[in-house]
């Protein structure tokens, strides 16, 4: 099956030298939740402009169901429904009217049913009569999500929905995408919150002074680059971490009463066995031990600056 957003050589370069985009090659598939993640200033938010037809790509090719981006502009822009990360949207119009209104600039006959639709799966119905001034900030996000779906695209991109809304609204809101997905809608988002891709992406890619650094299955990536960590709490404070257990590279916690120990799910020795026999050796008790595994957060950082280790 044809990717449903096909990007090839994409280049972006601004009067001056800056260029935002260096070679993006990135296929989007049908159907999945596909999460774009950076640091402020990667170029997330410039690739998702050249995309959406709002910013011209100094080279390269879009394709978007199959259409280009350039030559089907109207055709292109039809499918997609775009998020923005700023709340634009005109202060003194209801929401019903701002939304209605988005879904006749697609040249959309009108659909009361449709609008009344997503407004109630939004959790707007009731403030379908209010201005958009009278909102809060988590409901003018929700207004935005309404005006992008107001088409009915297939594809829709989300530029940090949730940034702003607090974490119970967020999580509403999750819901909202997960049922859009299984809708048929494909979503593209870009978050600066890890847990929000961990919880929803089939895929995520980490994009990097406008280069794509990595772009991986969410599971494959966290089971590839994960970690445990082994806390060993201690029954008794420690100083430093005593010679015979350098070789461990462990961690010694900030206020003493425990130690960390990171290995490799995936390695064919864990090293556990040595390090708890060292620790008997040097007479360190301790009155338990637990695992825990590392985030998608962790993996992104740790990405992010090896990348800068290389320069």
């Amino acid at each position: 099956m044809q990717p449903v957003i096909q990007i090839k050589n994409l280049q972006k370069s601004y009067k001056g030298g800056f260029q935002a985009l260096k070679d993006i090659n990135l296929d989007i598939e049908k159907g999945e939740i596909f999460a774009l993640l950076g640091p402020n200033g990667a170029g997330k938010t410039t690739l998702i402009s050249i995309v959406c037809g709002i910013v011209n790509a100094t080279s390269g090719s879009v394709t978007a169901d199959g259409f280009d981006i350039v030559r089907d502009f109207r055709e292109t822009r039809s499918r997609i429904g775009l998020v923005p990360q700023e709340l634009t949207t005109d202060a003194f119009e209801t929401v019903w009217d701002t939304v209605t209104f988005s879904r006749g600039l697609f040249g959309k006959a009108p659909d009361p049913a449709h609008i009344e639709k997503i407004l109630k799966q939004l959790s707007l119905w009731e403030k379908k009569d209010n201005k958009i001034m009278t909102l809060s900030g988590g409901m003018k996000r929700r207004v935005l999500i309404a005006k992008a779906l107001s088409h009915e695209p297939s594809i829709l991109f989300l530029d940090e929905p949730t940034a702003g809304v607090d974490v119970e609204l967020r999580k509403d809101m999750w819901e909202v995408v997960r049922g859009l997905q299984q809708s048929g809608v494909t979503i593209i988002l870009t978050t600066h919150y890890i847990e929000e891709a961990e919880m929803m992406a089939d895929r995520v890619g980490v994009i990097r002074k406008g280069e794509i650094i990595l772009v991986e299955e969410k599971n494959t990536l966290m089971r590839k680059l994960g970690e445990k960590q082994l806390t060993i709490h201690l029954q008794e404070k420690l100083d430093a971490v005593p010679d015979n257990l350098k070789k461990h590279g462990l961690e010694l916690s900030g206020d003493g009463d425990s130690l960390v120990y990171a290995y490799d799910t995936a390695a064919g020795r864990t090293g556990i066995t040595g390090l708890l026999s060292d620790l008997s050796e040097a007479q360190i008790r301790f009155s338990d031990i637990e695992t825990s595994e590392r985030s998608l957060e962790d993996i992104f950082v740790n990405l992010v600056h090896e990348e800068e280790d290389d320069e």
